[in-house]
């Protein structure tokens, strides 16, 4: 079973799953933020580890898991979190890798929206490199919220912008933002109201969304 961190009232009717990146756990100072923004809004946060960041908290540190291993993992999160809390509404994401894995899985398990915090469109600094990164979020069914920097170096504004995403993408630009959300000091913005403005685009998306468990 996996661990999860948990956030948000017991009341909640609605569930956000979030998952982390490539690079770093579940209780970063950006996750916390996050996941603090969304319970503060009523919502129920349940953040969890793939395996191999797991590990590293172990002493390890392997690679990222396969694609395979990252989705068989977020699939069962999903179902523990319905079968814990049975949720009126069960909205899946994460930063960048982890919202890359929750988009691959959203449609499959049927939740009633997908969001994503940096989306890798393609490697850091390779947008020749785009294919097998985009498909998914072309063909997407089930409601999705893109919060993403417009200078992020995994898709900026300008390459997002000449894609022919999905009509159930939806494109939330954060002001001067990196992958990280962060702006730099001259845009005369702090990464703490970048990031409440993600949240904010989050609480307006999953409160547009209708019950679907």
């Amino acid at each position: 079973m996996t661990a999860l961190l948990i956030d948000g009232p017991d009341s909640a009717h609605t569930s956000v799953i979030l998952a982390h990146g490539a690079g770093a756990a579940m209780d970063t100072p950006f996750m916390a933020a996050m996941a603090d923004g969304l319970a503060e809004a009523g919502v129920r946060v349940v953040r969890f580890e793939f395996p191999f960041m797991a590990a590293r908290r172990q002493g390890r540190k392997p690679p990222p898991d396969r694609l395979p291993v990252l989705q068989a993992c977020f699939r069962a999160v999903v179902a523990e979190v319905r079968d814990r809390f049975t949720p009126a509404r069960l909205v899946i994401g994460g930063k960048s890798m982890g919202g890359r894995v929750a988009a691959l899985v959203a449609d499959e398990t049927g939740v009633a929206g997908v969001m994503a915090l940096g989306y890798p469109f393609h490697p850091s600094g390779k947008p020749g490199r785009a294919e097998g990164r985009t498909g998914v979020v072309e063909r997407l069914q089930t409601p999705m919220l893109i919060c993403q920097g417009e200078r992020d170096g995994f898709g900026n504004r300008g390459f997002v912008d000449a894609l022919p995403l999905s009509p159930s993408v939806r494109l939330h630009w954060i002001p001067d933002g990196d992958h990280s959300l962060v702006p730099r000091k001259a845009s005369g913005l702090s990464a703490a109201e970048t990031w409440r403005t993600a949240v904010s685009a989050m609480v307006a998306f999953v409160e547009r969304l209708p019950n679907h468990a």
